[in-house]
């Protein structure tokens, strides 16, 4: 018998003070007071129905994403703790993030935080540019992300990620390589550094802002990589970096193929459910009021068809500098290697991927074109243009 693959809790938090003209994700504008009893009632609703059927099932690591949760008081994340704790085999030592505005914290919250259970928090700083905070429509101003970081490390909470956007409107290597020396200096553990991309259905999507050209861009990731491995940030997935030790466990989860569970508004789910089930993906309401409203529903389940298993993935496990383990393929799909051996031969010829024996990585210059490489596994009845939806759902 196959054993349960790794199982992570993410639970969604939908509303911010405001949305930024860049966010694609299921965030909504906070308009009037936050209807937050009545949002933690049907979070309750969904962790009973979700884990009726996942019995023996341990989490390896819990995610409270938005959105913005650090709206929510600690009280409220303690009761949200909870009921996944009474629903869900959740180990002691489990991390448990959360996502957190420099602009939503109140001077101490973080120790409360820190009591009801969160052992790491994610700070999105973006950018400590001023201008660029406005120009991405933040609420918060550089000052506030230092004050922010100092109460992480004043309640014990030193184990914190930053949040780093690059390829920012006339952002040049000297701007950008000063957000990085800035975050470098709150001494966080782990760094999430991103180029600023145009989503669909955003502001910026319908008034684009004039961003650095592509070969200006490229220059950036060179400078601050190099100065975030001369800070002994060790890059170990597309774009994070952390202090040895310190990776992100949930995200790791994601980009190996485990399982997780969404609860929330708009979550997204994966769910492996045995050999003769097959794997699905899981999707909430994504409105909140019709979400508090129909919780009493599951969410949608859509079976992963096999020919679109290697794709999906290679969409994950490829993000990772060191790549996968060939049983971790067959395992998480089951599926043989012989399945993907002849485009993995094929891309390697090409210098994009690197093969001895065990395992599989992105070559270097398979990170820097990693959509080239994932075309590669598309099913031949897909067309390249849903790499982007893809990669974006993921």
């Amino acid at each position: 018998m196959r054993r349960p693959l790794p199982l992570a809790l993410y639970i969604h938090f939908p509303w911010c003070v405001r949305k930024c003209p860049y966010c694609d994700f299921n965030s909504h504008a906070l308009r009037g007071e936050l209807p937050e009893s009545a949002y933690l009632e049907a979070l309750e609703r969904d962790l009973a129905l979700q884990c009726a059927d996942l019995s023996g099932r341990r989490i390896v690591s819990v995610f409270l994403g938005g959105g913005t949760p650090s709206l929510f008081r600690a009280e409220a994340i303690s009761r949200v703790l909870d009921a996944a704790r009474r629903a869900l085999d959740i180990p002691a030592d489990t991390e448990v993030t959360l996502e957190a505005n420099p602009g939503t914290i109140e001077r101490g919250r973080f120790a409360e935080y820190r009591a009801c259970g969160i052992n790491r928090v994610s700070l999105g700083a973006q950018s400590f540019d001023e201008k660029q905070l406005v120009a991405l429509g933040r609420i918060h101003c550089a000052d506030e992300t230092r004050r922010a970081a100092e109460e992480l490390h004043a309640a014990g909470l030193s184990n914190f990620n930053i949040d780093l956007m690059y390829g920012l409107p006339g952002q040049d290597a000297a701007a950008a390589l000063h957000d990085v020396d800035a975050a470098l200096a709150l001494s966080p553990m782990h760094l999430s550094h991103y180029q600023l991309t145009i989503e669909a259905g955003t502001v910026f999507a319908a008034h684009p802002p004039a961003l650095p050209e592509e070969d200006a861009t490229a220059q950036i990731l060179e400078l601050c990589q190099r100065r975030l491995k001369d800070a002994h940030f060790n890059q170990y997935e597309v774009s994070a970096y952390a202090r040895r030790g310190f990776e992100c466990r949930h995200n790791l989860n994601y980009w190996s193929f485990g399982d997780y569970l969404g609860v929330g508004a708009g979550a997204h789910g994966k769910l492996s459910l045995g050999a003769t089930q097959g794997i699905v993906r899981t999707v909430q309401w994504r409105e909140p009021r019709r979400y508090m409203a129909g919780v009493a529903e599951a969410p949608s389940r859509t079976p992963v068809a096999l020919a679109d298993l290697p794709f999906e993935f290679m969409l994950n496990a490829l993000r990772l500098v060191d790549g996968f383990a060939i049983e971790s393929f067959e395992a998480r799909t089951a599926l043989p290697w012989s399945s993907i051996a002849a485009t993995v031969a094929a891309l390697s010829a090409r210098g994009l991927l690197e093969l001895d024996g065990k395992r599989c990585r992105p070559s270097a210059r398979g990170l820097l074109f990693l959509n080239d490489v994932l075309v590669a596994f598309l099913p031949k009845k897909a067309a390249p243009a849903e790499l982007s939806e893809l990669s974006t759902a993921s």
